[in-house]
């Protein structure tokens, strides 16, 4: 055991801090030593971090390619294969359903979605013990057309009641609530209604507790197209979520589709000069906000993603959760530029991204 790693258990030993207080306490004074441990592994904070980009972009300026200082985080690697899923994948896993036509001529979208209990790994070597939609978290990406009809099959193979609540218009009867829509154990429910309105929406269990529903991992993003559609673009899906290993009300992983750092250690690649839309939601538990600061360049913002005319032009937002929007930009030159949330503590632990823009 390292000497942080002693510092910690005796914290925790007396009862004087939690995980979080001591990872910010450890921020002010990483010039010291500039790392951390989380779940075993080291993580860099605080001035660690900026020694740390400091002696990467003087690396890379002495030859490196594409290395961005920021780039990083923590030690080792989580393995996707056993999660399930990859956060890179997720970026772009829009699923139509299975399409058929209704006697009307109207296009009906089917899904089944199965609810398990599954061992998650979010940063490396820190697992938490998930509730998902079909085995990942987020859950899937639900895309239809505004006006389509959708039918989701909810299968309950958990040993907790579940539901999924959709953010649009729909009866009660399918509101996704207990006594109006939950399946309980081995139980199933189908949720039929018409996608609208258009814009950038999500899906959450609603079952009591809430906030364990939410925070164990069942949620997923809801896009409704416009039916005239919009500019060709490139697509993505960026759910900002936390996870509170310790179970004591409050986070201490943060990530964008889950997995702390997994777009600082691999960025995201896109085109130079390409529209770039992106559907970000907001699903964090036990913190009132979270938000996105892109570096380098400012995005047009569509609130909620239920206009066809942008509402802001800015570079950052903070959003509460269960707030969605939709946001695009172009970078015109190539280049590693980070992303992340504009709350130092929220990077330090896991919400740094980074595109590689070639």
């Amino acid at each position: 055991m390292g000497p942080i790693e002693r510092s910690f258990a005796r914290h925790r030993k007396s009862g004087g801090m939690d995980r979080r207080r001591f990872l910010r306490r450890l921020g002010a004074t990483s010039a010291l030593g500039g790392a951390a441990v989380l779940g075993g592994h080291e993580v860099l904070h605080g001035a660690g971090l900026l020694a740390h980009a400091q002696a990467q972009e003087q690396s890379g300026a002495q030859g490196g390619h594409g290395n961005n200082g920021h780039l990083g985080g923590t030690v080792g690697e989580v393995d996707n294969a056993r999660n399930g899923f990859d956060p890179h994948e997720i970026l772009t896993d829009f699923d139509g359903g299975e399409v058929s036509k209704d006697s009307s001529g109207r296009t009906v979208r089917e899904y089944e979605f199965v609810t398990i209990d599954k061992e998650i790994e979010v940063a490396p070597g820190v697992f938490f013990p998930a509730w998902t939609y079909n085995g990942r978290v987020p859950g899937p990406t639900i895309r239809a057309i505004e006006g389509d009809r959708l039918r989701v099959k909810l299968v309950n193979a958990s040993e907790h009641p579940h539901t999924i609540h959709f953010h649009g218009f729909h009866s009660a009867s399918v509101d996704g609530i207990p006594g109006a829509g939950e399946a309980l154990p081995g139980e199933s429910f189908t949720y039929d209604f018409i996608a609208e309105p258009f814009g950038t929406h999500l899906y959450h269990c609603h079952s009591l507790p809430l906030v364990q529903h939410i925070h164990r991992g069942l949620y997923g993003a809801f896009i409704v197209d416009p039916k005239q559609g919009r500019p060709d673009a490139h697509e993505m899906v960026m759910v900002m979520n936390g996870f509170d290993t310790n179970f004591d009300g409050g986070n201490e992983v943060y990530a964008l589709n889950t997995v702390a750092f997994a777009y600082s250690k691999k960025p995201i690649e896109i085109n130079a000069g390409e529209l770039q839309r992106a559907h970000v939601i907001n699903v964090t538990e036990f913190d009132p906000l979270n938000s996105i600061h892109i570096h380098a360049n400012f995005f047009n913002l569509y609130r909620t993603g239920t206009s066809l005319e942008p509402d802001e032009f800015t570079d950052t937002i903070s959003m509460g959760q269960a707030e969605r929007h939709m946001i695009e930009f172009t970078y015109d030159q190539p280049g590693n530029f980070i992303f992340h949330a504009h709350v130092t503590e929220f990077i330090d632990l896991g919400w740094l991204s980074a595109f590689e823009v070639v």
